[in-house]
């Protein structure tokens, strides 16, 4: 099993409408590109000075699943709209 996790840094610009229009598009992935078996969405709420804004938590069978995701168009377009509104992101991917 693969593991990828991915944590966002939002602009403070729109930061709560722009956290919400992500978590939705995020959530909407499973359905659209198969080889992502599941799918975790989680908004902080301690807000302290080390806090990311959202963290996003998938699972792969394979790494190939992996390299599916990150090259479906309806991925790429949710990550064009998050390059948009965010400081940058930190990833982290393993076997489980």
């Amino acid at each position: 099993m693969v593991v990828h996790i991915v944590m966002l840094d939002f602009k403070e610009e729109n930061r709560e409408g722009n956290l919400k229009k992500v978590k939705l598009a995020l959530e909407s992935l499973p359905q659209k590109i198969e080889p992502l078996l599941s799918m975790e969405v989680g908004l902080d709420f301690m807000q302290s000075e080390r806090s990311f804004d959202l963290v996003l938590t998938t699972m792969f069978e394979t790494k190939e699943g992996l390299s599916k995701y990150a090259t479906h168009p309806a991925h790429l377009e949710v990550v064009s709209v998050i390059k948009e509104i965010t400081n940058g992101a930190k990833v982290v991917d393993y076997i489980k």
